[in-house]
């Protein structure tokens, strides 16, 4: 993948506060996008002026009481805004629907202005209430996977994933995996040296029970291509294998120019190009969260060349592995 660009589109940050939210879920998105905002104004030449604008909204503009009984102010109500974030909380749903109409029409309004809408465990929910992930793949976290996959029969639930996304509409399973998805964001709003800033900041200590790599794949899905989507999910499955092309196509009934075609067409990325993707993301996650050597992780995204694996990543990244490793891991704030 193409190193993603900082992008002048992002003017506004909106995290969703209401009764019964967790107080760290909510803070803990507001200060990551702060700091992002903060480094990126850095990054121009801006002193530590903010470049966007982080606010705490609640349905009615007015404070709300936390989990803990902490009492939240908040900025304002449900304006029009670039992202959304939906934290994790403590309550009856249903009641919590009934108490605050203007959410959902909200959620519909602004995905369809373009905004991205994040839900972070039960906050996932409001996305789904919404409609907004009917068809398409989505997480929460693990408690609620028997109330969520029986109240959204239409929404393909994940229980194998931490994080999805689909759509600009981005799930996360729990608190680190939202700490992952905050910093993807960073990354493809602010540059990846903000994001490699605000993860050395914060993220240096924390550790994962799994890969937070391979984000972005969701958009990619979107298509009414049943048997590439199958085959995208067995690459997924199948990425760090040896295989070719060829019998991928002969085992799902097409010839190899057929195959090639319909890939690229419902996918818009030629197999290998995808293929490499996928690797190199796992590999990302790799460098980033664990202390495997370089050649043990070329070899388990699938390369056994290592010196190979290095010239693809920096052709995907700019960066080499060491690199990008370096400016996630380095303790110094730089």
């Amino acid at each position: 993948m193409m190193p993603i660009q900082a992008s002048s589109s992002l003017r506004r940050v909106s995290i969703l506060a209401t009764d019964n939210v967790f107080a760290f879920t909510l803070m803990q998105a507001k200060d990551f996008f702060h700091l992002a905002s903060l480094r990126y104004s850095r990054q121009l030449g801006l002193s530590l002026q903010p470049m966007f604008e982080i606010r705490l909204v609640s349905p009615d503009g007015q404070p709300v009481d936390s989990f803990s009984n902490v009492r939240i102010p908040v900025d304002g109500g449900l304006d029009d805004t670039d992202v959304i974030i939906l934290p994790a909380f403590w309550d009856d749903f249903d009641s919590l629907l009934a108490r605050t109409p203007q959410v959902l029409p909200w959620l519909r309004e602004q995905h369809a202005r373009g905004a991205v809408l994040c839900g972070e465990a039960s906050g996932v929910f409001w996305l789904a209430e919404a409609g907004l992930l009917d068809g398409k793949e989505a997480t929460t976290y693990w408690r609620f996977f028997n109330s969520f996959a029986e109240r959204f029969p239409t929404v393909r639930l994940n229980q194998d994933k931490h994080l999805t996304d689909a759509d600009n509409l981005y799930c996360a399973g729990g608190t680190t995996s939202a700490c992952d998805l905050y910093i993807y964001l960073i990354e493809r709003f602010c540059g990846a040296n903000v994001a490699r800033a605000v993860a050395r900041d914060i993220l240096y200590e924390v550790q994962r029970n799994y890969t937070p790599g391979r984000m972005g794949f969701g958009g990619q899905k979107l298509h009414q291509d049943l048997l590439i989507l199958q085959i995208q999910h067995w690459l997924e499955e199948h990425f760090a294998d040896k295989f070719r092309f060829e019998d991928v196509a002969r085992n799902h009934g097409m010839s190899i120019r057929n195959f090639m075609r319909r890939f690229q067409g419902a996918t818009g990325d030629k197999p290998l190009h995808y293929l490499q993707r996928l690797r190199i993301e796992t590999a990302k996650g790799l460098l980033s969260s664990t202390r495997k050597s370089i050649k043990t992780i070329s070899y388990e995204v699938g390369y056994d060349d290592a010196s190979f694996f290095a010239r693809l990543f920096r052709q995907h990244t700019e960066l080499s592995p060491n690199q990008y490793r370096q400016q996630f891991q380095q303790e110094s704030s730089g």
